[in-house]
């Protein structure tokens, strides 16, 4: 999640690929795109909701970091206030936007349109990422 905008990016029910669904714009006052995202959980019949953390290069929390967190505290009381248990967990976000800017501009996306494709693409890299690290470490990989 950003400050003006969320990736958002779901898996395939085997937990194996995670392909882009779409980009929410931010609420931080009203919190629509909180409910938005409680939609698409009951839609899609989510299981777990995995949010980036984006720690600086040596592994420490900063402000993004906290906003992060602050955003997944605000999603699981919006799951449970609309009666869905669903576990939020984080996943390292570390240069996930570098390389989804770079994969886009590659592609030929450029200006205003990379702005809105760019979140998704890193929600993808984000959730892959965590996806092929639980496989990896023996993990069940569950569909989000």
């Amino acid at each position: 999640m950003g400050s003006v905008r969320v990736g958002i990016a779901l898996s395939d029910p085997g937990g194996v690929l995670a392909t882009p669904l779409v980009t929410l714009d931010r609420d931080a006052e009203a919190g629509t795109d909180l409910d938005r995202l409680v939609a698409l959980v009951d839609e899609h019949e989510v299981v777990e909701v995995v949010v980036g953390l984006p720690r600086t290069l040596a592994g420490r929390d900063g402000p993004a970091a906290q906003a992060a967190q602050d955003y997944a505290a605000a999603t699981r009381e919006r799951l449970t206030a609309a009666g869905h248990e669903v576990p939020v967990v984080f996943s390292d976000e570390r240069l996930t936007t570098v390389t989804a800017t770079r994969q886009l501009s590659d592609r030929g996306v450029r200006g205003r349109k990379q702005r809105r494709v760019i979140d998704q693409a890193a929600a993808v890299a984000i959730l892959q990422g965590h996806l092929d690290a639980r496989r990896a470490t023996g993990g069940t990989p569950e569909p989000s």
